[in-house]
């Protein structure tokens, strides 16, 4: 731990550089409704830094709040929930950022562990949490499948309905529920989206949606409470074609598209910046890097700027 301190004065001196001349243009009168949305770093990408370290390399780098891992390998371990999560909401407010949204794998309304963390989460001051996905059972069909889902997200409802705190369920490539999309409508068909709704994510609609992806965010509008970002292209590695991640502009997604449906529709919701491509690791959550500490902040700072010329 005492190379991540000696880092953190590093990068002090090196982002206060490297940020001259970025003016941020989030809260820009001249902007549309999207300049008022905050943006989040996903904590995934700072786990190679303790709670403080991570707020003040968060702070500097020009993030407007912490999107904090509390799940298995994340900064705070769900077992230690009690413990550590006020710890990590201090120093996130500490250096003057927002602190209320939180990534979790929580997808059992009556688990324990579910329990500990929403009532921890909810005395803390967090409002907003990703959930874990659900599984298709091939034994059963799609129709009973999502039944089952709409059952537990109901129970999860309740449950947010008495502690105050908003659900959020993420689309995510692949035969997971929430990968076709418009699952998801039908998984929370009568729930309030403002108990459990949607985290709509435009990279991995891409690549499951093609050209046809705005009629499923269009489907889901009403939906929506949220949004994680990333980019991606099609690579051909060892004969397959699959999806590569790149850094935010850089790729598939159509920005220009995906705002102007948010604008038209009046979608509501912040941002979660991820980067899923190769930076030392912080990609996959590591917690050491095999890259120079500064080349993760420069690729935040890019993104987070490319991120903002959009809004």
């Amino acid at each position: 731990m005492n190379s991540r301190r000696s880092f953190i004065k590093i990068a002090s001196l090196a982002s206060m550089v490297t940020l001259t001349g970025f003016t941020p243009v989030l809260g820009m009168s001249s902007l549309g409704s999207n300049s008022k949305r905050k943006v989040y770093i996903f904590s995934k990408h700072l786990q190679w830094l303790d709670f403080e370290e991570m707020a003040l390399t968060a702070k500097e780098v020009g993030f407007d709040g912490i999107d904090l891992t509390v799940r298995p390998n994340g900064h705070v371990l769900p077992e230690r929930v009690k413990e550590d999560l006020p710890k990590a909401i201090k120093a996130i407010k500490k250096a003057g950022l927002n602190a209320d949204r939180m990534t979790t794998a929580i997808t059992d309304p009556e688990d324990n562990l579910t329990i500990d963390i929403l009532e921890t989460a909810a005395k803390e001051g967090i409002k907003n949490y990703r959930l874990g996905w659900f599984d298709y059972d091939p034994s059963l069909s799609i129709e009973e499948n999502i039944a089952g889902f709409n059952l537990k997200l109901k129970k999860l409802a309740k449950l947010n309905k008495q502690l105050g705190l908003t659900a959020a369920y993420q689309n995510h490539a692949g035969e997971m529920a929430g990968g076709p999309v418009w699952d998801m409508g039908l998984m929370l068909d009568g729930i309030d989206p403002n108990l459990v709704g949607v985290r709509y994510d435009i990279r991995h609609a891409t690549v499951e949606g093609g050209t046809a992806w705005p009629l499923g965010m269009k489907f889901l509008a009403d939906k929506i409470n949220s949004f994680d970002v990333k980019d991606f292209i099609w690579k051909e590695t060892e004969g397959t074609w699959r999806p590569f991640n790149v850094p935010v502009g850089e790729g598939m997604v159509d920005f220009e598209r995906y705002f102007q449906i948010i604008d038209e529709l009046s979608i509501n919701g912040d941002f979660t910046l991820h980067l899923e491509y190769p930076i030392g690791g912080a990609e996959h959550g590591a917690t050491t890097l095999s890259c120079s500490p500064d080349e993760v902040i420069k690729a935040m700072k890019n993104d987070l700027k490319t991120l903002r010329s959009f809004l």
